[in-house]
């Protein structure tokens, strides 16, 4: 099922420390504080986003946030769009 076209995440800013500003295509902005889903969630391929530097190397990958080149890390855009942190 195709996700609407207004959840298409258009946009990604990075604010702080595990903030991240989103744009989504009918111009909704949402700040997400992703980093309560980070420290609660140890794992190999999430820990490493847990570094500033790697965590701000996000990009948008059909209307998504992802890290990672194979989207090692990524969420539903539904809930973005809501407003809701993940965690």
């Amino acid at each position: 099922m195709k996700a609407k076209y207004y959840l298409n995440i258009v946009k990604a800013e990075h604010l702080n420390d595990y903030v991240v500003r989103l744009t989504f295509a009918d111009h909704t902005v949402r700040d997400i504080d992703f980093g309560i889903f980070l420290l609660n969630h140890s794992h190999p391929q999430h820990n490493k986003y847990l570094n500033p530097i790697y965590f701000s190397k996000f990009k948008i990958k059909n209307g998504n946030i992802v890290w990672g080149k194979n989207a090692d890390l990524s969420f539903h855009e539904e809930e973005l769009y809501r407003g809701i942190n993940p965690v």
